[in-house]
């Protein structure tokens, strides 16, 4: 269906039909469900929905209004999601009404993040609860498990091969010991995120199953050809995203004898979203997990969701019209609950997701990068135009900022910031990869390739944060020198998320200068795959060190509370504003962050040697000669000129 050609874009008709499917909609939900919960409960419901309504059925119309039964699915869609929400439970009504009395929480100068592998950080589930207490003392407030469901034995992409939405591993626990996690974690501040993998599931999924043994309905869930003529058209304009694991996105099934389009890998189906029955299955699935006690839910690969013949098949509108009709389906039926994008695409597509009927959160893989890019070349200009043209979010939104994850380093920034200060941009991917594995001279970095292309020497980078900064190289070498730099390095980029605005996410570890792990080769299902390198085991040894400051974990623990203390005490880390600036010194990264309250001036110097700042270039930019450095708890006169040490980060609020 051509929607450029149908009313969807023609606003007023767009409400009017919206408000005349209500009106035929709503008697016919409330003779089936108001009588399931009392009347003032469900006039708040009833008001969700008339408010939610319009935007709902704009997108909607635009997926499915070309079907003859649109409105039969219209309906099945909006009963699931007031089934749904009738068996949330009263406390999670109850923080629904909280979260729409402060519905930008998300903003606040308290909340941290972390994110960790179960199994890796605590066993399973029950011993997480067991080590809540440790994330309470770093001062946690939202917490990323990673994939917990059930998924296919061996080869299950990390657990990003979902079997089943509504199973946890076996070997983490139950669902109902996940739900207790989360009012546990929710009974101490914390919000439980996890990841809704939507776009594709296991072969092993009980629908794949079903569409496996022939079961023509739920074929229809997938995308399934009898032939090569469709997939060949696709594939003239769509790029490999995994070719060492299969050429191209389609994977051949003997025992159907079709063509099954898989995007990643060929055990994960990608959903077909152009059937309506699928949208609402993966409503149900979405509105389970809400109902589990899941506060954000990160959206996997997003750019995906939609297919066109002539295109990339990625970013496609109806990829965003999809995510906006899940939005307004969950205002309506689990308002607690926020969206949080993955896109590791483009920088300028990224933010395309972003906004308050999408996803109100979304990870900057940007930022990451550019801070890695800005270690290595102890120059912090690509970093600084890219965050003075890119960092900006609509309002009510926030990033979530991170040095790095569990998976891969890729060098996910845009080509003309790099252009713009001299470089070129494949030779600079070529110097970091080379840089941070390793392989540049004089490189501080103990990284390893992941995915590289031997032809082209492309590849991403694996490594904890402490090994890329340097610890490992400083520890082998027994430099004291040298290892108070990696720890000004490790702070630097962590201080950069914590105060820049939004979320900062630490991957639990990198708190206590967790070491690359090389023990994972000996793992059969490990062995090829770098990112292993940095998902060892929590120790819990090393951890028990962090209240000492003459240890290394001590060290950077006591610093990293240190920076957070800084951010949940001030207000101009609370929903304030973020203002990049020239510092004028190339070395040096700065920014304003300023609410009504109180402003703060924020830099950092990327190098290794002492770096100094004109005074009047302060006094420019709004400071005075006497301030206060709220991390390092110094009152600092700059007279002529401010004094950075390597590696230095400065928190400067005026003095009183």
């Amino acid at each position: 269906m051509d929607n450029n050609k149908t009313p969807i874009n023609d606003e007023q008709w767009v409400r009017e039909q919206a408000d005349r499917s209500l009106a035929r909609l709503l008697p016919r939900l409330e003779q089936r469900f108001s009588g399931a919960v009392d009347e003032v409960e469900w006039l708040g419901y009833r008001e969700r929905l008339e408010r939610h309504f319009p935007r709902l059925f704009k997108r909607l119309y635009g997926l499915y209004g070309g079907y003859y039964d649109f409105f039969y699915h219209l309906e099945s869609i909006v009963a699931s999601a007031t089934e749904m929400w009738i068996a949330r439970s009263p406390e999670l009504k109850a923080l629904d009404a909280m979260r729409g009395a402060d519905p930008y929480w998300y903003q606040s100068n308290r909340m941290v993040g972390a994110m960790c592998y179960v199994d890796l950080f605590a066993g399973d589930l029950a011993g997480l609860r067991e080590r809540i207490p440790y994330l309470t003392e770093l001062g946690i407030t939202y917490l990323h498990l990673m994939p917990v469901f059930r998924s296919p034995a061996g080869d299950n992409d990390g657990g990003y091969a979902v079997s089943s939405y509504r199973e946890v591993d076996p070997e983490l626990g139950t669902m109902q010991d996940l739900a207790d996690l989360a009012t546990e974690l929710r009974h101490h501040g914390i919000s439980l995120t996890l990841d809704f993998v939507f776009n594709h599931t296991s072969d092993e999924h009980e629908w794949a199953r079903a569409a496996l043994a022939g079961d023509r309905t739920h074929q229809g869930y997938y995308r399934l050809f009898p032939d090569r003529t469709l997939p060949d058209l696709y594939e003239k304009t769509m790029p490999e995203v995994f070719g060492e694991d299969h050429p191209g996105a389609f994977t051949y099934r003997t025992g159907i004898k079709k063509w099954v389009w898989t995007t990643f890998h060929t055990y994960q189906w990608d959903l077909n979203y152009e059937n309506p029955e699928v949208f609402n299955r993966m409503l149900e699935e979405m509105l389970f997990l809400a109902n589990q006690g899941v506060e954000i839910l990160r959206l996997d690969a997003v750019a995906f969701l939609w297919k066109r013949i002539g295109t990339n098949s990625q970013n496609l509108p109806e990829a965003h019209w999809i995510i906006q009709a899940f939005n307004a389906l969950v205002s309506i039926a689990a308002p607690a609950m926020v969206f949080k994008s993955e896109a590791i695409v483009h920088p300028d597509e990224v933010r395309e997701y972003v906004s308050i009927d999408e996803c109100p959160l979304s990870y900057n893989p940007q930022l990451m990068a550019l801070l890695w890019d800005a270690l290595a070349t102890r120059d912090v200009r690509v970093l600084q135009r890219a965050m003075q043209s890119r960092f900006a979010v609509p309002s009510g939104c926030a990033w979530v900022n991170y040095v790095r994850c569990h998976d891969d380093i890729g060098w996910a920034f845009a080509n003309d910031d790099v252009e713009a200060v001299g470089f070129d941009p494949d030779a600079h991917r070529l110097f970091l990869t080379r840089f941070y594995t390793g392989r540049f001279e004089g490189s501080f970095a103990r990284g390893a390739p992941f995915q590289e292309d031997p032809a082209t020497g492309n590849a991403r980078v694996s490594g904890t944060c402490a090994s890329l900064t340097g610890f490992e190289k400083a520890l082998e070498q027994q430099d004291e020198a040298e290892l108070e730099l990696a720890i000004g390095r490790l702070l630097l980029i962590h201080g950069i998320i914590i105060m820049i605005g939004g979320i900062p996410l630490i991957y639990l570890g990198d708190e206590i200068a967790t070491l690359n792990d090389y023990g994972y080769d000996q793992d059969a299902e490990k062995v090829g795959d770098s990112r292993w390198l940095h998902r060892g085991a929590f120790d819990w040894q090393r951890a028990e060190q962090r209240r000492d400051r003459e240890t290394v974990p001590g060290r950077v623990y006591q610093g990293l509370l240190r920076l957070l203390q800084v951010r949940s005490h001030n207000h101009a880390f609370a929903r304030g504003d973020t203002e990049l600036l020239d510092t004028g010194n190339p070395q040096v990264f700065g920014f304003l962050r300023s609410s009504e309250q109180s402003t703060v001036f924020v830099i950092g110097n990327f190098s290794e040697r002492s770096q100094r700042l004109e005074a009047r270039r302060l006094r420019q930019m709004g400071m005075r000669k006497t301030m206060v450095d709220l991390f390092a708890g110094q009152t600092i006169i700059a007279t002529q000129e401010l004094l950075l040490e390597p590696y230095q980060l400065m928190a400067l609020a005026r003095s009183a």
